[in-house]
C-alpha cells in the first residue's frame, strides 16, 4: 500500500523505521508537528529526510490546500502513530482505506492526552494500547485491535510507556497495517457505558496532598514520573519527587520522620513515602540523599506548607 505516516518523537520514528524495514508498503509522505525555534528537529522528521521521504508540517488540517496536497498523494492508508494536532474527518477519509490511529490505553477507558498518567494514578493494575479508526470524536472511533499490559505495583509512567506500551505499540502498528492490507481489519464499536475521559496531567494536577492515603500519594508520584513530576513545597519552594517506595512510618502527614542512606521518609496517614530521587526548583534531578546533604534537610521538617 501507499502509506501516509503521521507521527512525532521517538514513537513516530520507531513506527516509520519498522514500516520501512518491513519492506512491504511504501511511505509516500510523513506528516509531523511544526518545528520549534531553538529546539532540535523532531526525530521522525530527521529520519524521514534521511530516507528521502517528503515531510509535510501543516499548521492545521482545515486549509483546502493542505487537503488537496493529501489527495494528490493517492494514498491507501494514513497511519497516525503519535498525533497531538486535531485531524478532522475531511483529512482522515482521504486515503482509500481511511486512517488508523494509535492510542495508549484500552479504549474506551482513559480517552484523552495523558492516558498512561491517569491509569497509573488511578491505581490500575492493567492498561494497554488501542489501534482504532478515528472519527471527529476524541478517541471515539471503532477499535481495530488492542494489546494489554500489566502495571506493576512499583511501575512508573516511564516504565509503563517505554518498556511496555512502546515496543508492543510498534508491533501493533505493523499488525494493523497488515490487517488493512489483507482486507480483514476489524471495526468494533466502543462501549460508551465504559468510557472515561481525562484531560492533560500537568503541573497543576501533580501537587501532592500529604493528607491523602499512602496508595493515592504513591500512585500519583509513580504516574507523574518522569512527566510532569509530582511535587510538594519546602519552605514555599517547589520540590519535585520522582523515585519513591512505600514504608512503615508514623507521624503527622507531610512530616519528614527519618533520614537514611536511601533518602528521607515522609509520614502519611497510614504509612510513609521513602523519597529516593528529587528535583529542587530550578535545579537538576538528584538522589534524595544528595539533596538532604546539599540543602541541610533535617527530621521534623513538614512539606507542603
Amino acid at each position: 500500500m501507499r502509506l501516509i505516516l503521521m507521527g512525532q518523537q521517538a514513537f513516530g520514528k520507531a513506527c516509520l523505521e519498522s514500516i520501512i524495514k518491513n519492506d512491504v508498503d511504501d511511505v509516500v509522505a510523513v506528516y509531523c508537528a511544526q518545528d520549534i525555534d531553538g529546539k532540535p528537529l523532531d526525530p521522525v522528521k530527521e529520519y524521514a529526510m534521511d530516507q528521502r521521504i517528503p515531510v509535510i508540517q501543516p499548521p492545521n488540517f482545515k486549509d483546502g490546500a493542505v487537503l488537496d496536497s493529501m489527495k494528490a498523494l493517492n494514498s491507501d492508508l494514513c497511519v497516525m502513530a503519535f498525533v497531538t494536532i486535531f485531524v478532522p474527518k475531511e483529512a482522515i477519509n482521504i486515503p482509500v482505506n481511511g486512517s488508523i490511529c494509535f492510542h495508549p490505553s484500552l479504549l474506551p477507558k482513559h480517552r484523552g492526552p495523558s492516558s498512561i498518567n491517569w491509569a497509573v494514578i488511578s491505581g490500575a493494575q492493567k492498561t494497554g494500547l488501542t489501534v482504532f479508526w478515528p472519527n471527529d470524536g476524541l478517541d471515539e472511533g471503532d477499535i481495530l485491535l488492542q494489546k494489554e499490559v500489566d502495571i506493576g505495583p512499583e511501575d512508573t509512567l516511564g516504565i509503563v510507556y517505554f518498556q511496555k506500551i512502546f515496543p508492543i505499540g510498534v508491533e501493533a502498528i505493523l499488525e494493523s497495517i497488515e490487517l488493512v492490507r489483507n482486507g480483514n481489519a476489524p471495526r468494533i464499536k466502543q462501549d460508551e457505558s465504559l468510557a472515561t475521559y481525562e484531560s492533560w496531567c500537568r503541573h497543576e494536577q501533580a501537587e501532592i496532598n500529604w493528607n491523602n492515603s499512602l496508595s493515592e500519594i504513591h500512585n500519583l508520584i509513580r504516574g507523574c514520573n518522569p512527566q510532569p513530576g509530582a511535587w510538594t513545597t519546602l519552605n514555599g519552594v517547589v520540590l519535585k519527587i520522582y523515585d519513591c517506595s512505600t514504608v512503615d512510618a508514623e507521624g503527622n502527614p507531610g512530616k519528614i520522620v527519618q533520614l537514611s542512606d536511601e533518602g528521607f521518609t515522609v509520614a502519611v496517614n497510614n504509612g510513609g513515602i521513602l523519597v529516593q530521587r528529587v528535583r529542587p526548583d530550578n535545579d537538576k534531578k538528584m538522589s534524595a540523599r544528595e539533596y538532604v546533604k546539599i540543602f541541610s534537610i533535617n527530621k521534623g521538617i513538614v512539606l507542603g506548607l
